[in-house]
């Protein structure tokens, strides 16, 4: 490639002394054309790609090889068909008389146009996603492994992150509950992934058949809900990246707590730090920025939503009632009689009718009949 220096003493040969192509060319030692080119164009245009073109031989294969790449969308990925195997089966199946390389080109560039593409997103103030965690930690002693409810709010990267010992319907229910109390109102949207604590069942075209029980916590908050496509964790990108933050700083090393309210002390309290912070690319603290998202959430119903799990049941004949693989005592004048029980996060209430219940406190007063 020739200098922009070579290029100025050129021009200026050519299109201000007068000089006429050719004897310019002859001069500087180079073809009449470059000198044209030259005097076309103020700098060098670098290398320029020629358009890509398909070897004659493979042309009329192309569409065979495109179909075989399709189809292995559907296919596990270590079965998928490598360039040496399409080669084959080209050769087996289809009298296919080229080599190597030109498949081997073709199969490469195939797979690069069809690779997805990302645009970063600009995230409105007042939306949500929530997804669960996992970690390990010392609590009351034990070693444990135990998940955590974490919401992000997308504009501000502000984030709420509450433990539980199980990932279930009531603790997503009371972790709902928690977040909406701490950040002082209801984000107007909120992305999930397809858990069947909330989804019972995907029916396609986008749309979710919900459970009871998220149907009841949506009513209540009036949040409009969104679910990101089926093993496409890009679509929350927010949210899974906020729990791997977590993890990283709020759960290194193991926490130690005497119990679960005292780890969540602690969680909240990081949370709450972590607000102060200037995340790189942003010229305002999460604080600053959480001032337009508070902004934008929905108020807050006057009662705070009931969280729990509820199924109807009857007392057996050993005044056990069973909930979720434990059986729980009550008098045995409640013998043989249908309950509600109402399954929370730390306790189980067992309603005999609207005033008459029993609260039972799990893992203390609940028996196994194994």
């Amino acid at each position: 490639m020739y200098s922009v220096e070579l290029y100025v003493k050129i021009r200026r040969a050519v299109m201000i002394e007068g000089r006429s192509e050719r004897e310019v060319a002859r001069y500087f030692g180079m073809h009449r054309m470059t000198v044209n080119k030259m005097c076309q164009y103020a700098v060098p245009l670098g290398y320029r790609r020629k358009s890509e073109r398909v070897s004659p031989k493979l042309a009329v294969f192309t569409g065979i090889i495109d179909a075989i790449q399709e189809a292995d969308k559907q296919v596990h990925t270590k079965q998928r068909h490598t360039a040496i195997r399409i080669l084959e089966r080209l050769r087996e199946e289809h009298g296919f008389t080229g080599g190597y390389i030109i498949v081997r080109d073709y199969v490469y560039k195939a797979a690069i146009r069809q690779k997805e593409m990302f645009v970063p997103l600009t995230h409105l103030p007042g939306h949500a996603q929530v997804d669960f965690g996992e970690a390990d930690g010392y609590i009351g002693g034990k070693l444990v492994r135990f998940h955590y409810f974490c919401l992000d709010l997308q504009h501000s990267d502000d984030c709420f992150v509450k433990a539980y010992p199980t990932e279930d319907t009531e603790s997503f229910l009371d972790g709902h509950v928690a977040a909406f109390a701490f950040l002082g109102g209801v984000p107007q949207s909120i992305l999930y992934d397809n858990t069947t604590i909330a989804v019972a069942k995907i029916l396609g075209g986008g749309k979710r058949q919900r459970t009871k029980a998220f149907s009841e916590l949506q009513s209540h908050y009036l949040f409009e809900d969104k679910f990101g496509r089926p093993g496409k964790g890009n679509d929350k990108g927010n949210i899974e990246g906020m729990i791997g933050f977590n993890r990283r700083h709020f759960m290194v090393p193991l926490p130690i707590a005497d119990d679960f309210d005292a780890l969540n002390a602690k969680l909240l309290d990081g949370c709450i730090k972590r607000q102060q912070a200037r995340l790189r690319g942003q010229t305002e603290t999460i604080a600053e920025r959480m001032k337009h998202d508070t902004a934008a959430l929905m108020l807050l119903p006057a009662v705070a939503f009931d969280a729990y799990h509820k199924i109807s049941t009857r007392v057996s004949s050993q005044s056990l009632v069973r909930y979720r693989s434990n059986d729980y005592l009550v008098p045995t004048q409640y013998g043989h009689r249908e309950v509600l029980v109402k399954g929370y996060v730390d306790h189980v209430d067992i309603c005999l009718g609207r005033k008459e219940y029993i609260q039972v406190l799990r893992l203390l007063e609940n028996f196994s009949q194994a």
